[in-house]
């Protein structure tokens, strides 16, 4: 690493990366040649080209505020993981705890792997809508605060006992049908609850392919029975649910709560998915 640029988010994961902040500093005066750490605030007025290295200090959502600047680039992605979810770190096999994170980033060992653009935005992890949305949009900040990832589990139960139905139009290589829906999940990478679930046990993050996951009751015990399913890895299409890949996909839409890595965004048009294959080089 010669010019590195941290981008932190004090405020993910109960502010963990303010306790990391110190540490990060020492590991950088011995393996950088210039460095600067940033609040992810203040990443629109930083220029990016002078940088060959962005270490993403905060969670998905801060790993999502900086693909821009760094896709289909030589610079490289590193991540020491301080939020809540850390899904991406999780798949990518980075702990956690930031002495063993800063030996992957010495390291520098690195892979290309796939983003996704939603209606030109940039994704990395994965896209909700219905009952993923909620969990992610709709679980208090005062409840992550005093839970951590905890409280999306909490969340979770309390939503699937109230999963509501929406008819969805998709289409996706040749084929195209309409579906009732109460959970529409696309992933980049389908870990979930760190790697304790997963919509498709071969998932891969470099494979040019999105991974789909469709729920298809409101009833909760029907979701709870599909959720063991899920669980034990059993991803069959039945009555319940439908599992497909695909590199291209479209949602016809007329309004939709939605996230992208995290983030609740309001989509009033269609919802165009396309994969953008090994455009982004991180460090794991």
């Amino acid at each position: 690493m010669k010019n590195v640029l941290v981008v932190s988010n004090y405020k993910a994961g109960r502010k963990k990366a303010i306790l990391n902040k110190k540490i990060l500093k020492k590991f950088l005066y011995q393996h950088a040649e210039y460095f600067q750490i940033i609040d992810i605030c203040d990443l629109e007025n930083i220029n990016a080209s002078q940088f060959d290295t962005i270490i993403a200090m905060g969670g998905d959502g801060t790993i999502n505020k900086i693909l821009p600047y760094i896709i289909n680039t030589d610079k490289k992605l590193g991540i020491i993981p301080c939020g809540t979810a850390n899904l991406l770190a999780a798949k990518l096999g980075i702990p956690t705890n930031i002495k063993k994170a800063l030996k992957i980033l010495e390291k520098e060992n690195s892979k290309k792997i796939d983003t996704i653009s939603i209606n030109n935005k940039l994704c990395i992890l994965r896209f909700g809508l219905g009952y993923d949305s909620d969990i992610i949009g709709k679980t208090p900040q005062s409840l992550k605060n005093k839970f951590g990832y905890l409280s999306y589990f909490i969340a979770g139960i309390l939503f699937a006992l109230r999963l509501k139905i929406k008819n969805y139009h998709i289409m996706f290589d040749d084929k195209e049908f309409n579906i009732e829906a109460s959970c529409i999940i696309i992933a980049n990478a389908s870990n979930m609850y760190r790697n304790l679930i997963t919509i498709n046990n071969k998932c891969e993050l470099d494979d040019g392919l999105i991974e789909i996951f469709i729920l298809k009751t409101k009833n909760p015990i029907m979701f709870f029975i599909e959720l063991l399913n899920i669980i034990f890895k059993h991803h069959i299409n039945n009555s319940n649910a439908m599992y497909f890949k695909t590199s291209k996909l479209k949602i016809n839409n007329k309004f939709s709560l939605g996230h992208i890595d995290g983030e609740s965004i309001k989509f009033k048009e269609d919802i165009v998915f396309n994969v953008i294959p090994k455009s982004i080089n991180i460090i794991n």
